[in-house]
């Protein structure tokens, strides 16, 4: 006895003919030869049935009622271009079946026609599809693998996550890709959900049950689901038929935290089992890629948690510079941006410039003692760079900020301090963070003089430029210094008066 199963494997041949004669004698003779047959009176009859099905190949008649032949090939070319279409024709139209084939018939049969002609050009058009199938499978195989090794090479959960969801859309020809993760409260969230481009615009695609998906997984089986049997597995039953459902689990030690779900509202396209198998071993390799990628997200975490604490430890050292690190972190991100540093070196420049006083917890000073400091204590003070180095040269994750931190005080003219860098020499890192650093300095009140006013450090800033300052760096400051206070001011955040 047959199972549905055993059906979806079979070939699957639709003939179209307004003649019930020809349709039943093609049907019984294919029939018999193991193939799927279903029939239809004309063109428009057999576009219904491709909407509920899929086929392999039609065999279709020239001449028919409502849609005939021509008007079908063009209609099936542009809703499955994989369908072939075999025309049947008299001899007085070869011509036009001639003609049918220039716009992408795949053979014609002249009527009246030998049973076993037909069966020949059947059985060569699934061949034929056999083998472009097996040439596409190839291509995929190929093309997840260069996916995979993209995947296992980046720590970031955004890439990983999009470079699933693009090679779903475009290699597996998924509609929906649904990828979940855990929320570390025994439940599931979806972390990512992406429609193929230009489909299913204003049609709701509905929500997989995590309930439902994570109780099938655990069970280390893949869910393959075709058509309306899959709906058990969504919460919000989509706009649209479901075609096929396929998902893998994503897991570490045999430990489910997520997995990668496809589906296909498309009429007729159906995962099979090839598909499925590129899919678990792209899934596999996801699983690693994510977890390392949270990893690294939970350590970027920390790594920031860190700096920020030692940020406020430092102002906690003198009450009057509470808050320092962070404005000169605000106006050094504001430069980096503005010269058109990238996401990446910006994000360096923020935190070094958080970090860049902590070489004061190395100077025994009283910084909030009113009056200047002594000529001793400046050159105490004077260390503090070189001490922030030394404070963040064992921690190897800060290296990235010690040229900030230890070159802020440097001069554009070489009279700065601890090493008298002059020019390009000093790293760019620290020529941004010094002019923040003085901006602030000058806009903050201290123990012994009170706050300039901010045309005031700006016309400072503007004077040192070239001597204390890189020219483009003090340039591009006061050009967009005032451009910042104002979005500042218009989010209702403060700023220095």
């Amino acid at each position: 006895m047959q199972t549905p199963a055993d059906l979806e494997d079979r070939p699957r041949v639709l003939i179209v003919d307004d003649e019930k004669f020809i349709r039943d004698i093609l049907a019984d003779f294919l029939g018999m030869e193991g193939y799927v047959v279903r029939t239809a009176a004309d063109g428009v009859a057999a576009m219904q049935e491709l909407s509920r099905a899929r086929y392999d190949i039609i065999i279709s008649d020239l001449k028919m009622p409502r849609m005939g032949g021509i008007e079908l090939l063009e209609e099936v070319a542009r809703a499955d271009p994989s369908i072939l279409t075999v025309i049947m024709t008299g001899f007085g139209t070869v011509e036009t079946a001639i003609d049918a084939m220039k716009r992408g018939a795949y053979d014609y049969v002249l009527k009246p026609f030998k049973v076993e002609e037909v069966i020949h050009i059947v059985q060569r058009g699934i061949e034929k599809q056999r083998l472009t199938a097996e040439n596409m499978r190839l291509k995929e195989a190929v093309s997840l693998y260069r996916v995979s090794e993209a995947i296992a090479a980046s720590l970031s959960l955004e890439e990983v996550l999009s470079t699933i969801s693009e090679s779903a859309t475009t290699e597996l020809r998924a509609d929906l890709v649904s990828t979940w993760l855990d929320d570390g409260n025994a439940g599931y969230f979806e972390r990512q959900h992406d429609v193929r481009e230009g489909f299913g615009e204003g049609v709701s695609l509905g929500s997989l049950d995590p309930s439902a998906v994570a109780a099938w997984l655990a069970q280390d089986q893949n869910l393959v689901d075709q058509g309306s049997s899959g709906m058990r597995f969504f919460a919000e039953a989509p706009g649209v038929p479901l075609a096929s459902l396929i998902a893998v689990p994503l897991k570490i030690k045999r430990r489910l935290f997520g997995w990668i779900a496809l589906a296909s509202f498309t009429p007729g396209c159906r995962f099979d089992e090839g598909q499925r198998k590129l899919l678990s071993i792209l899934g596999a390799r996801a699983a690693a890629a994510i977890e390392n990628a949270r990893l690294y997200e939970d350590l970027q975490d920390t790594f920031q948690q860190t700096i920020e604490g030692l940020a406020k430890a430092i102002d906690k050292m003198d009450r009057y510079t509470a808050g320092h690190s962070d404005r000169v972190a605000l106006y050094s991100t504001f430069l980096a941006e503005k010269l058109g540093l990238t996401t990446e070196v910006t994000d360096i420049v923020r935190q070094s410039a958080l970090m860049h006083d902590i070489g004061k917890i190395g100077c025994v000073l009283n910084l909030n003692k009113p009056g200047k400091l002594s000529q001793e204590e400046y050159e105490v003070f004077k260390k503090h760079p070189q001490y922030g180095r030394d404070i963040l040269e064992p921690i190897r994750f800060l290296h990235p900020l010690m040229p900030g931190v230890q070159s802020h005080h440097e001069r554009w003219d070489g009279r700065g301090y601890p090493q008298g860098l002059q020019g390009t020499a000093i790293p760019l890192m620290a020529r941004i963070i010094a002019v923040g650093d003085a901006y602030d300095a000058m806009t903050s009140s201290r123990a012994y003089r009170r706050a300039l006013p901010h045309e005031v450090a700006i016309q400072e800033i503007e004077r040192c430029s070239g001597t204390q300052f890189d020219p483009e760096v003090a340039s591009a400051f006061c050009e967009g210094i005032d451009g910042l206070r104002a979005g500042r001011l218009a989010a209702g955040l403060p700023i220095p008066e």
